[in-house]
């Protein structure tokens, strides 16, 4: 190594170990803004893409078009805060490929897994009246394969009231905050 060399890395003092992981974690938390407009925009936006899927197929006039619609637009709202900060702290400091990657995936993944959540939950309070009581051994089997049954018909029926719209709000918005409008370092 040459005194050059030696200079350059004394004068960059290197962050405390524990520091880079926190200083991490504050940069991905979102703003207040981008909670209290984003997330009942995502709501909407998915609420929207799931009427349109069912207005598409010619189901728009069903009896529980409200409740599938609040179970969407509830999900995707709830899913906004975990999703983004995750994708955030993935996506800080990375190209912006890896970016979008992280947007895409976070995003989705998060907006899937709390509306099945949503489902599941009311699909598992109709059930509630015919399961044992609560606490027993047959009560703790009857809610977890309700709830997986309920998981996966809404992977199997649910999926596809996101597409075609959910596709390309995702996709745009993901776009959006990979851009780099806020810098990812």
């Amino acid at each position: 190594m040459n005194d050059t060399a030696a200079g350059v890395e004394a004068k960059a003092d290197p962050a405390p170990e524990g520091a880079l992981p926190r200083s991490r974690l504050t940069r991905s938390i979102p703003t207040m803004r981008e909670l209290v407009v984003g997330a009942p925009l995502w709501g909407g936006a998915m609420a929207l893409s799931a009427w349109y899927s069912l207005w598409l197929r010619e189901r728009a006039l069903t009896f529980h078009l409200t409740e599938l619609l609040l179970i969407f637009g509830f999900g995707a709202l709830l899913a906004w805060p975990p999703s983004l900060f995750l994708a955030r702290f993935a996506a800080l400091g990375r190209r912006p490929e890896t970016r979008l990657a992280a947007y895409l995936f976070f995003l989705s993944l998060g907006t899937i897994a709390m509306t099945a959540m949503l489902y599941a939950l009311d699909y598992r309070q109709f059930y509630a009246r015919w399961h044992a009581p609560f606490g027993t051994r047959t009560w703790f089997f009857q809610f977890a394969f309700t709830s997986l049954v309920a998981f996966y018909q809404f992977l199997a029926l649910g999926l596809r009231l996101y597409l075609p719209v959910g596709g390309v709000i995702l996709v745009a918005v993901s776009l959006w905050l990979a851009s780099g409008r806020r810098q990812c370092r």
